[in-house]
Order: C-alpha cells, then sequence, then structure tokens
C-alpha cells in the first residue's frame, strides 16, 4: 500500500518531470511520462521547477537537526543518569555551549554590554541604539526599554542591591535609573568632556567610577551627583575601568596600549602595565577562586595564600591576545593565543578554573587557567562579538546573590551547588543578545 494520496504521487511525479527535463534526461522523462500517463509540458515557471531539488535540500537539513536533537538528548540523559555529586560538580564548571538557549532581538544597533540584575531574573543590554533595554532571561521575554540618552550608551552597571542601575553614554552623560520606581532616570551626572566609555558602581554602592575618551577616569557621588576625584595618566582614550571587590583599587585600560591600577582614594598610580601591541579593550580583575590556578599557570610557588582581592589582572587587547598579570609586580605571567581578531570581553568563571573571552572573531572561547589551554570554542553570533557578562541563579527561584544565599542554600548557609544554575550573556554587532543556560 503506497504511503503517498493520489495527489501526491501525481505532484512528485511532475517534480521527477521537471528535474529529467531541465537535466536533459531525455529518455528518462519520456519513459517516465508513458508510464505514468501524466500529460505534463515542462515549465521553468511552474511550481513544480525546482521542487525535488528543494525537498531534497530541506529532508537533509532535517536530518541534521534531528541528529543534533539526538546528540544533545544523549547527552541530557547521560547527565540526568548521573549521581547528584557528579551533576553538581558538572553544573559547578559549566561552560556555553551551542546553540544559545535565547537569541533577544529588538535593538536597532549593535549590543555593546550586558549586565545581570542581582537578585532578579533580569537582562540589561545597552546598545548603540541610543537605549538600554531590559529582558527576562530566563524566558527570553523583553522587558522594556530606557530612553534618555541622545546617543550610544557605551556600558550598564547594577547596584550590589539591584536596586539601581547606571548607565554611561557617548552623549558624554551618566545616568542613575531606580529600578524601584518604574526604572525612572532620578540622577543625571555631566563631568565628562567626551565620550563616557565605561562605568561601575564602587563597592559600597554609594560611589561611581567612570573612563570616558577625554582621558580620565572619574568617580562620582551617587547621593549628591558631585564630582568627588578625577585621575588622569593615560594618554588616549580610557576604554574600561573596573574597582576591585574590596573597593581599594581600580583597573583602567586604554587606546595607549597600557593597563593602569591606580588608588581610588587619592588616584596614585600603583602600577603600570605594558606588553600588549594594539588597544587594550578591556581590563578585569582575577576572584579569589582563580588565585590557585593562575599561580599554577605563572608556575607559581603556592607559597603565598593571600586571599587579598585585587592581586591579578586579565586584559585582552586588539592585538588579539589576553594577558595575564601580577599586580603586586607588574609582571606578565601569560600570555593567551588563539584568536583570530579583537579580543573585546573577558571574564573569569565563578569556579575560579576558567576564563571565558569574546572576539570580533565571532567566538566565545573558553580558557583553563592552569593550563593556558583554549580548550572550547564556541561559535556565537553571526558578527562581533562585543561583551560577555556571567550570572547565577538559585534553582529555587531566587538568584546566585540575596535569596540564593536563602532559597537555594545548604544546611550550613552556603549555596548549594546542586541548586545553583550558572547563565551567560553575550552580546554582538548582529543587534541580538545570547543566553547561554546549561
Amino acid at each position: 500500500m503506497s504511503l503517498l494520496s493520489d495527489r501526491q504521487k501525481e505532484e512528485l511525479h511532475k517534480s521527477i518531470l521537471e528535474y529529467l527535463h531541465a537535466n536533459n534526461f531525455t529518455d528518462a522523462y519520456n519513459s517516465l511520462k508513458q508510464e505514468t500517463n501524466i500529460d505534463h509540458n515542462p515549465d521553468p515557471k511552474s511550481k513544480y521547477a525546482g521542487l525535488l531539488e528543494k525537498k531534497w535540500t530541506s529532508v537533509i537539513r532535517l536530518q541534521k537537526k534531528i541528529m543534533d536533537l539526538e546528540t544533545r538528548n544523549a547527552s541530557l540523559q547521560e547527565e540526568l543518569s548521573m549521581s547528584p555529586a557528579k551533576r553538581a560538580a558538572l553544573q559547578t564548571d559549566w561552560v556555553p555551549r551551542a546553540p544559545a538557549s535565547y537569541v533577544l532581538t529588538g535593538h536597532r544597533g549593535q549590543v555593546v554590554k550586558v549586565a545581570f540584575h542581582p537578585t532578579f531574573n533580569l537582562l540589561a543590554s545597552a546598545s548603540e541604539d541610543s537605549t538600554v533595554k531590559i529582558w527576562d532571561w530566563e524566558t527570553g521575554e523583553f522587558e522594556r526599554t530606557l530612553k534618555g540618552h541622545t546617543r550610544p550608551v557605551n556600558d550598564v552597571d547594577f547596584d550590589s542591591k539591584g536596586n539601581l542601575l547606571v548607565t554611561c553614554s557617548s552623549d558624554l552623560f551618566i545616568k542613575i535609573w531606580d529600578v524601584q520606581n518604574e526604572w525612572k532616570n532620578t540622577k543625571t551626572f555631566p563631568g565628562h568632556e567626551h565620550t563616557v566609555s565605561s562605568v561601575r558602581f564602587m563597592p559600597g554602592d554609594q560611589q561611581i567610577v567612570s573612563a570616558s575618551r577625554d582621558r580620565t577616569i572619574r568617580i562620582f557621588d551617587v547621593a549628591t551627583t558631585h564630582l568627588v576625584r578625577t585621575i588622569t595618566g593615560h594618554s588616549d582614550w580610557v576604554r574600561c575601568v573596573v574597582p576591585s571587590d574590596d573597593g581599594r583599587l581600580i583597573a583602567s585600560c586604554s587606546n595607549d596600549q597600557t593597563a593602569r591600577i591606580c588608588d581610588p582614594l587619592t588616584g596614585e598610580l600603583k602600577m603600570e602595565f605594558r606588553g600588549h601591541d594594539h588597544t587594550v579593550q578591556t581590563v578585569v580583575f582575577a576572584p579569589v577562586a582563580a588565585y590557585a590556578a593562575i599561580r599554577e599557570l605563572a608556575g607559581i610557588p603556592n607559597i603565598d595564600r593571600s586571599k587579598r582581592p585585587g592581586s591579578y589582572i586579565a586584559t585582552g587587547s586588539r592585538d588579539m591576545t589576553i594577558r595575564i598579570w601580577d599586580v603586586q609586580s607588574g609582571q606578565m605571567l601569560r600570555s593567551l593565543h588563539g584568536h583570530d581578531n579583537w579580543v573585546t570581553a573577558i571574564v573569569f568563571h565563578p569556579s575560579g578554573k576558567f576564563l571565558l573571552s569574546a572576539s570580533d572573531d565571532k567566538t566565545i572561547r573558553v580558557w583553563e587557567l592552569a593550563t593556558g589551554r583554549c580548550v572550547k570554542t564556541v561559535e556565537a553570533h553571526g558578527h562581533f562579538v562585543n561583551c560577555l557578562a556571567w550570572g547565577r541563579q538559585s534553582a529555587a527561584g531566587g538568584p546566585g546573590g540575596g535569596e540564593a544565599r536563602t532559597n537555594g542554600a545548604s544546611a550550613n548557609g552556603q549555596p548549594d551547588p546542586e541548586k545553583i544554575v550558572n547563565v551567560v550573556a553575550s552580546g554582538s554587532v548582529d543587534q541580538t543578545i545570547k543566553i547561554w543556560l546549561p
């Protein structure tokens, strides 16, 4: 018994006839036409022209998709069959893998920065379309658009409690948005004389620190919007500025091909790092959890058990390298090579075992810190990848901070590894944000 209806048979036969005629298989064409007794005149404009080829290629695409889904299903089944301890270890060491869980669209310009809310399942994205958009990353749904800047928004950051959002723009202004009051723009900070590239809340949330194309780093008081201090020293555009976890140091990087460490209380230069051959695009402090792996990478005897925040930094440059530095000595510990274009963003893995980097080569790469090897390359976007952010959430409903220490906590009050969900977001010149979930 045939699986095809009479209509489907006729369409198939006509499609085959069109294919045979188009490829000059005259004998086969005449033979099939005679055996099927179909009165068909070939026409390159008919719906049957090229139909066989289209169906064939679509079947191959579907087969590939099915194979990918079967591989993914087998992987998930394997994870489900693991013991709770093994599953927790796998979750702790999770790194992004394709495909992304969600692709968020809506921006009309490239996405420059992304930031996770510390309490809720919210993500803020800054774009060259002069807006900030808020998303629910758990569902992939769009929440709202924040309008107020008149030129590209270059950075975005939440305070530690998630009550305030700070943004900076090429319009020379920094703005504070009140998350609990319908995201209203409550404060605007003038002061910079050119594009503001980077802004962060200082630990304690009473001050913000910003970097600009006017070659300065500025510290402002959040309550009064007053300028507290201007720090100079870079000889060109300051691309990025970040505070250490204890707020005692700030790291910056610049088009002048250097990174610098300064004291935010005095503006005093503590260390300058030279070695990159092009603009240093991004700088981050290494978390204490990464210290042991960094020491192993550099061959440093693990005698120094210091847990002092701000001991090491990592920089990413347009020279296509990532470099890891000792803040105290200024020594470069290791240069990581692998990207084929500018390195635009770097983030440390919460476990301290890995470093993630994004690049204009359209990839996200995962580096094993202890060895310096690139252990994974994710084809992330269809265009340059501009930014990366790491978030953590309690599977019990709370986030990685705040509620996660209650909802997702173990008996000793620490976050339960089995109940912590890692999440990564990336933003691109392709105007999309991708959410990477386990």
